[in-house]
């Protein structure tokens, strides 16, 4: 399983929205904001490597603050949101991402076990060696079973994991009946900071998660303190949503 943050957005917004309440938002605070983001970030959302200190510092108080309201007032950094493309986790801890879909505003598109096809055997890398399907026991056995059988007059044609009625036999909503929990999930999916601390406190490793989940959630956490140190776990733990 491989996880990657693509990009971020929204940070104007955020910080805008701290000086909405009090009416403290001017003409002058909304073109420093512009421009210390515009000095600070790249096109995705991360940190220049060579931004200069002066705008580094007012960014990094800007998100501070930002950050400290949003522990209660968690409307200020949904404005932020980061998108993520995570290749390989299986379909049962697919299932239990897709649980979040509301919190990610259904901003999640996945493999389709119904326009995508999957082959015999195909699984997870953290399936791989714990678990071996009826076709791979076979087949290390060197048991071979028909490619087509005949019962009570009904034709059966092999598939992936079992059969299917000949007439059946090129019918993607007939077929994916017989796939596994254990097929891998490749999907991309949008969330906000806010959103993501509700998520990381579910499924962080110290949970009741599935461990592939676990191991997914706690990747994409790493990631994103790399991407901004201020987004730490520490931080997500302590939303209030």
């Amino acid at each position: 399983m491989k996880t990657r943050v693509i990009g971020a957005s929204g940070y104007e917004g955020a910080f805008s929205a701290m000086y909405m309440s009090k009416r403290s938002y001017t003409p002058e605070r909304a073109k420093d904001i512009d421009e210390t983001c515009r000095a600070v970030l790249d096109s995705s959302g991360k940190i220049k490597p060579d931004a200069p200190k002066e705008y580094l510092d007012k960014f990094n108080n800007y998100m501070r603050m930002a950050m400290k309201m949003s522990i209660n007032h968690i409307t200020i950094c949904k404005f932020i949101s980061f998108s993520v493309v995570v290749e390989g986790l299986h379909r049962a801890g697919q299932d239990d991402v897709d649980a979040h879909a509301m919190r990610f505003w259904n901003r999640i598109i996945r493999n389709s076990t119904r326009l995508a096809t999957f082959d015999e055997g195909e699984m997870s890398d953290w399936y791989k060696g714990k678990i071996m399907t009826t076709d791979q026991m076979l087949k290390a056995l060197q048991i071979e079973i028909p490619n087509e059988v005949t019962v009570d007059g009904v034709t059966w044609v092999k598939a992936p994991n079992g059969y299917v009625r000949k007439e059946y036999e090129d019918d993607k909503d007939v077929r994916r009946g017989l796939y596994m929990l254990s097929i891998p999930s490749t999907f991309v999916f949008s969330s906000s900071l806010t959103e993501w601390g509700h998520v990381y406190k579910e499924r962080n490793e110290n949970g009741g998660a599935n461990p592939e989940v676990k191991e997914c959630v706690e990747a994409i956490t790493s990631e994103l303190e790399l991407m901004h140190p201020l987004w730490n776990r520490d931080w997500f733990l302590s939303v209030k949503n």
